[in-house]
């Protein structure tokens, strides 16, 4: 039979192992939470869109790639305005993310945390991420947020 001295000690050392361990694991969570995930539809055969996922990686973000051939569908189903639509589609923070779209944009529209549905690179310019082709003079273009209705706004201009 245990002693109140005994008991007490042991208490107290359960309590400091415990501790220990809650402080472990939201280390680990907070350390995981550092780098934001972004789940990526594209078709496989893209070379384009295997550059961009390079971008994205690059940048510090986690990945989800789901290759898929009937994008159309996943942009109907995911909600991407038409006048928007560019080849690969991501998922971001409860945002949509539609072509090129340089992580810089990306994490600038994750601190701002603007009501919109998304940002996009409508088409495929020269000079986005994915699109730089060595040697070739980049092309202005501009990053816009969207609406699930289909309106934009300028959000970056490079």
């Amino acid at each position: 039979m245990l002693n109140r001295r005994d008991f007490l000690t042991r208490v107290t050392g359960l309590a400091a192992v415990g501790l220990t361990v809650r402080q472990v694991s939201l280390h680990a969570l907070a350390a995981a939470g550092t780098e934001p995930e972004i789940t990526i539809y594209k078709s496989q055969s893209c070379g384009c869109c295997g550059k961009w996922l390079e971008h994205i990686k690059a940048n510090k973000f986690r990945t989800v790639v789901h290759d898929r051939e009937d994008m159309d569908e996943v942009k109907d189903w995911l909600g991407v305005p038409k006048g928007v639509r560019s080849c690969h589609t991501g998922q971001v923070g409860g945002y949509l993310i539609e072509g090129h779209v340089p992580a810089s944009d990306i994490r600038a529209m994750l601190a701002k945390k603007p009501k919109i549905a998304g940002l996009a690179v409508p088409g495929m310019p020269s000079g986005t991420p994915g699109m730089a082709a060595p040697g070739a003079k980049p092309e202005p273009y501009d990053v816009v947020s969207f609406q699930k209705d289909g309106t934009t706004k300028l959000f970056a201009k490079h």
